[in-house]
């Protein structure tokens, strides 16, 4: 199996998983959003993409248009109502309708609590988490069994909310981050049990772990720290921004139609890791003396008298 951005020959799913689907992604023109967006298109969907960069923008447009892919795209900041009501109105009005919302705009950098200022935390939470919310209430009315551009007997859609994995245990010098991503994992639960209920609409998250090849891993983990964290990763490697967009396509597929107010740990079960205290061998060797310290004890001992 292939991965990265060629690897469309590669998926595991059928090429019309997604025909006829509209979605719109912000953060959708570069690193992992791009891959979601580009496996998205090879699936059948056609695609807007959401982002600050004019000029990154129309380059992601063109590469997808080139490979046959309905992409149009939009300068907008998810910070900003104004902008995520006209750019959700603008997919819808350019695509006809929109089934699909992904949430993969976010901002980070590496900090010590203490070098931090409130500005700084808010703006990464401005980002992540009230950017998401925002954009998840000016999609809503589209999305909803039965809003503008869906059939009355069509379910509704679904929103995709890429999360993190920082704030399950701590990490070192992520505070803002981990706090605006247990804010998305909160807000994808509470959405997919309120708008789940009310108008059929499926919200789940993808939590991803180190990813190769993209921004995110070259500024927040320096070369020297990625080679040594790979005795760390059970499976011993960085993901590729591939796994996730297949996460994503099985999230937004017929074939994850039950799956809802989930966030998906696609890390390869780093989350999970600690360093050994012990090597291996010196484990197996403190068991067999344990054993034999078992097998040397006396069966009974005396009973002592009252």
């Amino acid at each position: 199996m292939e991965g990265g951005s060629g690897s469309g020959s590669g998926s595991p799913f059928k090429d019309d998983i997604l025909k006829g689907k509209v979605a719109l992604l912000t953060g959708g023109a570069s690193g992992i959003g791009y891959e979601i967006s580009l496996q998205f298109g090879k699936h059948g969907a056609a695609v807007a993409l959401m982002g600050r960069r004019k000029s990154v923008i129309d380059g992601a447009v063109s590469s997808l248009r080139s490979l046959g892919i309905q992409a149009v795209g939009f300068q907008g900041d998810v910070r900003k109502q104004e902008d995520a009501k006209r750019v959700v109105e603008s997919t819808v009005e350019h695509f006809g309708k929109l089934d699909i919302l992904v949430n993969a705009a976010a901002g980070n950098f590496l900090v010590s609590p203490e070098d931090l200022s409130p500005n700084g935390f808010r703006t990464v939470l401005d980002i992540d988490s009230v950017g998401t919310f925002t954009m998840c209430h000016e999609a809503l009315k589209y999305l909803k069994k039965g809003g503008p551009g869906r059939h009355s007997s069509s379910t509704g859609g679904m929103i995709l909310n890429i999360s993190a994995t920082l704030h399950y245990t701590a990490s070192w010098y992520q505070i803002h981050v981990s706090a605006a991503k247990a804010a998305v994992d909160s807000l994808t639960r509470t959405l997919a049990l309120e708008w789940g209920t009310d108008y059929d609409i499926r919200v789940n998250g993808i939590a991803p772990g180190p990813i190769g090849d993209t921004t995110g891993l070259s500024k927040l983990a320096p070369k020297e720290i990625n080679n040594k964290g790979s005795e760390y990763m059970p499976l011993y490697k960085v993901g590729e921004k591939w796994d996730i967009a297949m996460s994503a396509l099985y999230l937004a597929s017929d074939a994850g139609k039950y799956i809802n107010g989930s966030t998906i740990i696609v890390d390869g079960g780093l989350w999970l890791s600690r360093p050994r205290h012990l090597p291996k061998d010196a484990v197996r060797q403190l068991s067999r003396e344990v054993e034999k310290r078992s097998r040397d004890k006396p069966v009974g001992l005396p009973t002592s008298k009252l």
